[in-house]
């Protein structure tokens, strides 16, 4: 199965160490971000990579090249300098993903989820990894009811940033251009058609200095431990 990392976002809340230095870059434990969720996917078996790439993406390329090092690899997806968003970014990279399900996992998450357990093949048009919600997004995403997502009602969990996709789920949507991922999970889930599971392990949505501090403290703690 391919895997595709979000890694064209401008990083606004980020800024000023966005300003010079894409966010998938941004170090933590003395190793970019982005080199953390590689190192793990292949781990976990996944070796062809499609990475997006649009603000300052130039210094992705030089820096991963075509992955070889990393023992991987990677094919790019550029995109206009304000980038496409979520959905626009996946639909624009589906000529390189290919016609089979595939991963998507956002750049700016360090976690241990074990990426070798996810369904290969979903049967439903999603599959979504959902997570305890965190301090700064309280109310959640979705509900999760025997095993399905219910976008309204319920005890909401938040969305890991970790899915596998059917093409299928961006039928229609014609022309391209920018657009969220959001809105079609959330009518593909009031159809039935996404399915989800639970992670409680480690997991941290590195979106602010303070948060991406805190992970360099807690990697580095656990070098010295």
């Amino acid at each position: 199965m391919k895997a595709m990392i979000l890694a064209a976002g401008r990083g606004e809340r980020m800024r000023p160490l966005t300003d010079t230095t894409p966010k998938p870059l941004l170090l933590a434990g003395g190793k970019p971000l982005i080199v953390h969720l590689i190192e793990r996917l292949q781990r976990e078996g996944f070796c062809d990579l499609v990475i997006n790439h649009a603000y300052l993406g130039q210094q992705l390329l030089s820096l991963l090249t075509d992955g070889r090092s990393l023992g991987v690899r990677i094919r790019y997806s550029a995109e206009p300098q304000e980038a496409l968003d979520t959905g626009g970014g996946i639909l624009n990279a589906l000529p390189i993903l290919g016609d089979s399900p595939f991963l998507v996992v956002n750049g700016d998450i360090w976690t241990d989820y074990p990426f070798q357990q996810l369904v290969k093949k979903p049967p439903y048009l999603a599959h979504l990894v959902m997570v305890d919600n965190p301090p700064h997004h309280p109310a959640g995403d979705f509900a999760v009811v025997d095993g399905k997502v219910h976008p309204d009602g319920g005890a909401r969990l938040t969305f890991g940033g970790i899915g596998v996709y059917r093409p299928e789920l961006f039928d229609g949507r014609v022309g391209g251009g920018r657009f969220p991922l959001a809105p079609l999970l959330r009518e593909a889930a009031l159809r039935g058609e996404v399915s989800a599971e639970y992670y409680g392990g480690q997991w941290m949505d590195v979106g602010t200095p303070q948060r991406l501090k805190e992970l360099d403290s807690r990697l580095c703690q656990a070098e010295v431990t």
